[in-house]
This record gives C-alpha cells, sequence and structure tokens, in this order.
C-alpha cells in the first residue's frame, strides 16, 4: 500500500522542517496536529500536595513548561522568587528561557548537556540545596532513577498535567500513516478514536517508550526512531515512504 497521507500528533512546524521538505520531495500529503495538550494546576492544588515554594533553595528544571508553570504558580501564590534561587537546568536551551521571567546574569544557573541524566555533575557540584522539581502528573521513571542516585534533596511538585486533546473533527481513516512521540499520544488515539483499528494503517514511534506504549494498546509498530541508520523521525518516515511508494 502506498503512503499518501500522513498525520503527525505534534504543532505545525516552521516553514523550514524537514517534514514539510519530504512532504513536496516524496509527493505526499503531511498534516499535523498536537494529539496532547498541558493544562496547569492551581495554586490550591499545589497546596494539597503540601508543597510551600519558600521552603525550597533550588529548581530543577526539566522543560519549558516546568519553568512557565513554576512562575506562574509562585506569582498565583505571591511568593516573590528570591534572587539567591539556584536553577539546575536539563539544557542550555532550556537555561536560555528562564530569562523570559528572570534577569539571566544575576542569577545562579548551570545546566546539562542535553539527558536527565547528564545533570549528575551538577547535582554533586550543588549539592546542599534543597530542590522542587516542577513536573507533570507523569514523572518519568529514568529521572527519578537519577535522582534517586545523586546526593541531593528533591521534592517532586505536580504543577501541570498532559491531557488528551479533542480531535473529534478529524477522520483518522484518511491517513496512511500515524506519527506519535509519546506515551501519552497513543492514549489520546484510543480516547479520540475508541472503534480504531489499524488494519492498513502505518504506526510511526518514536523512542523506547513511545513503542511499548503502542504495542500494550494493541498496535503494530511500522517505523521505528531512532535507530542508527535513522536517528530522526522525519529520516525514518522518508526511507519507508520510498520503499513502499517505489
Amino acid at each position: 500500500m502506498k503512503i499518501k497521507s500522513i498525520l503527525v500528533s505534534q504543532p505545525a512546524p516552521s516553514e523550514t522542517s524537514p517534514y514539510l521538505e519530504m512532504a513536496k520531495k516524496e509527493k505526499i500529503k503531511i498534516d499535523f496536529r498536537p494529539f496532547i495538550h498541558v493544562e496547569g494546576v492551581d495554586a490550591k492544588e499545589l497546596r494539597t500536595q503540601k508543597i510551600d515554594l519558600s521552603q525550597f533553595t533550588g529548581v530543577i528544571l526539566t522543560s519549558k513548561n516546568a519553568v512557565d508553570h513554576y512562575f506562574r504558580l509562585a506569582e498565583e501564590m505571591r511568593f516573590a522568587v528570591p534572587d539567591s534561587m539556584r536553577y539546575l537546568c536539563q539544557s542550555e536551551a532550556i537555561a536560555n528561557y528562564l530569562q523570559k521571567h528572570i534577569i539571566y546574569r544575576k542569577r545562579k544557573i548551570a545546566f546539562g548537556e542535553k539527558t536527565f541524566a547528564d545533570m549528575m555533575p551538577l547535582f554533586k557540584k550543588f549539592p546542599n540545596e534543597k530542590y522542587v522539581i516542577p513536573a507533570s502528573d507523569t514523572l518519568s521513571a529514568d529521572i527519578v532513577k537519577v535522582l534517586e542516585a545523586s546526593p541531593i534533596e528533591w521534592t517532586k511538585a505536580t504543577m501541570y498535567r498532559t491531557v488528551s486533546s479533542d480531535l473529534s473533527d478529524i477522520k483518522i481513516s484518511d491517513y496512511d500513516m500515524l506519527v506519535f512521540f509519546s506515551r501519552q499520544g497513543i492514549s489520546s488515539l484510543g480516547e479520540n478514536f475508541k472503534d480504531f483499528k489499524q488494519n492498513d494503517t502505518k504506526i510511526a514511534v518514536f523512542g523506547a517508550t513511545t513503542e511499548q506504549a503502542a504495542k500494550d494498546a494493541g498496535l503494530r509498530v511500522d517505523v521505528m526512531a531512532p535507530t542508527k541508520e535513522t536517528p530522526s523521525m522525519t529520516m525514518a518516515i522518508e526511507k519507508y515512504v520510498r520503499n513502499m511508494n517505489k
């Protein structure tokens, strides 16, 4: 079966996206639609978790969502984040994003290379702070594993949730391939399209967690990334499409 239409479960990218180049090159239609979105919790709900932001001297930030929701709740709870707060960020991009909320040059900010495990040297360098980790309702097992192996005192604060988006306007059977990047994206497919039967529809997934979620949901995974041959999702899809559309 030839692949003529693909639905990517993410927001539409910029005009320079490799997806758009691929669509033009392979003469296929690619649509974008986020299957999930983030909703913030309110101050009342944070208090039920027994979280008092003034008790922490450091913040561990794993995403731009974490940054935004930390400062949103600080404002909502009338907590003036002190200049002495230490920020440990998973990547330089997240550290730079802090400038949206604070005067960057005056603060104690450090960042890792890329993955959460890359932050271990920072935890060893700054072990004496009392850290809060703003997170979604699902903190990955990999993050917990690294934190438990570290010398720091830390507390998880659920500041936002990842929830399924309403996709009732989409006709899912119009697409030859569906592309997923998270466990929650797979869950959203099941919630929105309860009668979905995969049949000839191809499923592309990014990452082992997403792959496992797809298999747990009884789906057949046809395209997997990253691999040595195809480190990006677009490379994996393009290779598969070329093969199918010969």
